[in-house]
């Protein structure tokens, strides 16, 4: 396993031959609540993974024991003039954005608290996994905004409009049965074992075609929302951008010969 860093709070791990990435928010301190730096490395580390062909799946993890990520600063924010929160506005948007726009599955290792920006950076990725310590939720309208990195939109795409007014509005915390019958979770394991049972999961998704997988993502990504002809012509793009790659040629020679396939990746 490989190491390295960007910035002071944010650490990639690269594990195996590299086709697992794990991106680790390490600001233990302020159990990572997103500062201006932070939110720079996150953007800074996901630019980087997004350009790494090597790369076939991310995943967001915390090294603080009881927190994922409790959301944006406020002890910074609380400092800030309106002209500061107007240019750090961007800074804070290309985190989420970062994560959001990775090119590659992700996925989300949540446990203890998800709240605000930090749930809005698991909402982000295509899977979340959270143990049964995770607490979720968007309280932004208990301290006079709305949820802005993305969570107005996210949201209810995971669990309908009328589920995300109720849970935005009231600015509620949900705990982790909970959070899984409602689908704000997706896989919920033992205390302790999120980031083992996602990284596991990363592993698996990582042993198929990258080109497949990238391609698999873009088409749900961009059909979503669509009427059912335009998302299967945006499927059809997908489909045709992966039916003479090397591997799609590997995948059925390896099929045909009964071996593991050898993805060249193009």
């Amino acid at each position: 396993m490989s190491e390295e860093r960007f910035g002071e709070f944010v650490l990639v791990r690269r594990h195996g031959p590299g086709h697992v990435a794990e991106l680790a928010l390490d600001r233990p301190k302020a159990m990572n609540a997103v500062s201006t730096e932070m939110a720079r490395s996150v953007a800074a580390a996901c630019t980087a993974l997004g350009a790494d062909r090597d790369v076939r799946v991310v995943v967001l993890t915390s090294t603080h024991e009881r927190a994922f990520c409790v959301g944006a600063d406020l002890k910074e924010r609380n400092s800030f003039s309106d002209a500061d929160l107007v240019r750090q506005r961007p800074v804070a948007r290309g985190a989420y954005t970062g994560v959001l726009e990775l090119p590659v599955p992700t996925i989300a290792a949540v446990h203890g608290f998800a709240l605000g920006g930090g749930f809005e950076l698991a909402l982000s990725c295509d899977l979340i996994v959270a143990d049964r310590t995770a607490v979720v939720g968007l309280p932004e309208v208990s301290v006079g905004v709305i949820p802005g990195g993305g969570g107005t939109q996210l949201l209810p795409r995971r669990v309908g409009a009328a589920r995300a007014a109720e849970l935005i509005f009231t600015a509620r915390r949900v705990e982790a049965v909970e959070a899984r019958e409602l689908g704000l979770v997706d896989q919920l394991v033992d205390e302790g074992r999120d980031r083992e049972e996602a990284l596991a999961l990363g592993s698996r998704i990582a042993a198929n075609s990258p080109v497949g997988l990238r391609a698999a993502k873009r088409a749900l990504r961009l059909g979503h929302g669509l009427d059912l002809r335009a998302g299967l012509e945006v499927e059809d793009a997908a489909w045709r951008s992966v039916a003479f790659s090397g591997d799609r040629a590997e995948g059925v020679a390896a099929f045909n010969e009964k071996r593991r396939p050898q993805w060249p990746g193009e």
